[in-house]
């Protein structure tokens, strides 16, 4: 198997193990949709083609600019699968030298490890907040490239109005409610959620996490946002300070 450059022993059998397909899935067409709110239907029935194979394991080909000091270059795959989290993984440039790394939830924790010349340490981190931070993420970065997961038993939905509908979504032990908002055509045009994150100083609270949503892109019968902008502080004043990722999505494969 290749691996992503970067990844450390255990996080390669991370990857190997959220490459797995899912098991006998359903076909879109075959459930009913009635229960769900009408953005919700109206969603899924724009993004999922008939008779397509309801897969929620997902690998996505991105590229695009991040910021923590700067905005820096990056591309990035990353694996993502509703039972078992996610690994992304990306290279870029710091100081014209080559960064490796990845975060990552899986095994119940988060974990951030990037280097420089796959050797100099730029950035490490664990813990419980990291932890509590990534499962969001996770329920987040689902729901956006992997329509059939809104139809897991993971994840439960309220309507808000005519445009959005909350999902409240089941990772490991904890719960995350994602606020999706659908145009009239069906196709997503943000995401928000409340999500544990550090502000400048890096102490944690819960803040407000989210992104707006463009340029739809169809891969294997489902059609997902093309490009994104994400960050803290949606929906608010604060919301073009509070932008760090910007990407285009490349490709997706669904397993």
């Amino acid at each position: 198997m290749a691996y992503p450059r970067g990844l450390t022993d255990d996080v390669r059998t991370d990857w190997g193990d959220l490459g797995e397909a899912t098991g006998k899935p359903a076909v879109f067409g075959e459930g009913d949709l009635s229960a769900l709110p009408e953005p919700v239907r109206r969603w899924l029935t724009h993004s999922i083609a008939p008779e397509t194979p309801l897969l929620t394991a997902v690998e996505v080909t991105t590229h695009g600019t991040v910021r923590d000091s700067a905005w820096r270059d990056f591309s990035a795959t990353q694996r993502l699968s509703p039972a078992r989290g996610f690994v992304w993984a990306a290279n870029g440039t710091m100081a014209g030298m080559p960064v490796t790394g990845f975060d990552r939830y899986t095994r119940l924790t988060g974990q951030k490890r990037w280097r420089l010349l796959s050797r100099v340490p730029v950035r490490t981190a664990d813990g419980p907040d990291l932890t509590r931070s990534s499962a969001a993420r996770l329920a987040g970065d689902l729901l956006i490239v992997a329509p059939a997961a809104a139809l897991s038993s993971r994840v439960k939905w309220q309507p808000l109005d005519a445009d959005r509908a909350v999902a409240r979504i089941r990772v490991d032990a904890g719960y995350h409610e994602v606020t999706l908002t659908v145009a009239a055509d069906g196709s997503l045009t943000s995401m928000s959620m409340p999500r544990w994150g550090a502000d400048t100083r890096g102490s944690f609270s819960e803040r407000v996490f989210g992104a707006d949503l463009t340029d739809e892109t169809t891969f294997e019968g489902f059609t997902i946002p093309g490009t994104v902008v994400a960050g803290w502080d949606h929906g608010t004043a604060a919301w073009a300070d509070g932008q760090f990722l910007r990407y285009t999505v490349d490709a997706a494969h669904y397993r």
